[in-house]
């Protein structure tokens, strides 16, 4: 898929310009290594096909801008203004950009662009190797509750260190903790985390 070659092709990118700024240390090589488990060792992964169709299904594919609290189709900008899929405009040149609508190239250029900072966060911020399936779910988490909060989140350091302590008996408990939206138990919200949840444990991608 253009779109995910489009994504891998930017951390492919990103990776080798890093190395390429780092100049590798000296050091003494021990006469044996101790190898980690394949299983344990982090590798960056990229949004599978799965989760980019339940995601693109959920949001929508909208040419024209709207108003993503009511659905309305708009011609002036408001807060929630929106099109693509899901793509927040902003307010100025943006929305003069994009105030006439998109074409659906152009909406998966904006997909990718919006996707690619919670691909890469999720990439940073664990240090063990999960499954497909549980990246994927764990970049549908990070896209909902955002960059900082996924970084800094119980269900990141749960994963990273099982034993970790944070307020939680258990990762599933730390993941369906995120269940409000402004500042109140919603119900929107516990149905995503259950898909999310399935999808990490059961690699059942259902849409909420």
């Amino acid at each position: 898929m253009a779109v995910q070659k489009s994504v891998a092709a930017h951390l492919k990118k990103s990776a080798a310009a890093s190395r390429e700024r780092v100049a590798p240390a000296r050091v003494k090589q021990p006469s044996q290594q101790m190898k980690l488990p394949s299983s344990v060792v982090a590798t960056k992964k990229n949004f599978s096909a799965k989760g980019e169709a339940l995601l693109k299904g959920i949001e929508g594919l909208r040419l024209q801008p709207y108003d993503d609290q009511t659905g309305k189709a708009i011609t002036s900008w408001v807060k929630g203004a929106t099109i693509g899929y899901g793509f927040l405009i902003g307010s100025g040149d943006e929305w003069t950009t994009f105030k006439n609508g998109i074409t659906a190239t152009q909406a998966e250029t904006l997909y990718v662009k919006k996707i690619l900072p919670y691909i890469t966060i999720v990439n940073k911020t664990l240090i063990v190797g999960v499954s497909q399936q549980q990246f994927d779910a764990l970049v549908l988490l990070a896209y909902n509750i955002g960059e900082t909060g996924f970084a800094n989140s119980s269900v990141a350091k749960l994963i990273n260190n099982p034993n970790a302590k944070t307020p939680y008996s258990s990762l599933e408990r730390s993941w369906k903790a995120w269940n409000k939206s402004e500042g109140e138990i919603n119900q929107g919200v516990i149905n995503r985390r259950n898909s999310e949840w399935n999808i990490y444990l059961k690699s059942v991608y259902e849409r909420w």
